[in-house]
């Protein structure tokens, strides 16, 4: 067995001799951007916060997505690309988002914006895993 707990098909040592491994980096942060998303719709509710009700949703929709690219991720280098780019996308554009409530101002000028092009670019890399003609196995 892996010192992270994974397993590799067939391994015999583990007892468990058809677990798949994952990327619990990946599914750590579906986990947190879900907890994210729920405190944003909280702060959405209880709040005179004008981005959060946007912000929730968006959060939400990517927990399940980093929850099945642990998974991706591990077969595809472009889910990983994919999986790299969406988190900094995130960051980048929730971050913009939230500091013009909590602090009043921008991120940085154009952080929403790059943030939201980087959104699109890890989609369409996740969506390139279905195409045999860019399969990017390891």
């Amino acid at each position: 067995m892996a010192l992270n707990g994974d397993t590799r098909p067939g391994d015999t040592n583990s007892g468990t001799p058809h677990r798949y491994a994952i990327n619990r980096t990946f599914a750590a942060l579906g986990g947190l951007i879900g907890a994210a998303g729920i405190a944003a719709y909280a702060a959405a509710a209880h709040s005179a916060s004008v981005h959060m009700s946007t912000i929730a949703p968006i959060l939400f929709i990517h927990a399940p997505a980093f929850l099945a690219l642990a998974i991706l991720a591990k077969i595809s280098r472009a889910a990983y690309g994919g999986g790299l780019a969406l988190l900094l996308g995130l960051i980048l554009f929730i971050g913009d988002l939230a500091s013009r409530d909590i602090t009043g101002d921008r991120l940085f000028p154009g952080a929403a914006p790059a943030g939201g092009t980087l959104l699109i670019l890890g989609w369409l890399l996740i969506a390139a895993t279905g195409f045999r003609a860019l399969d990017f196995k390891r």
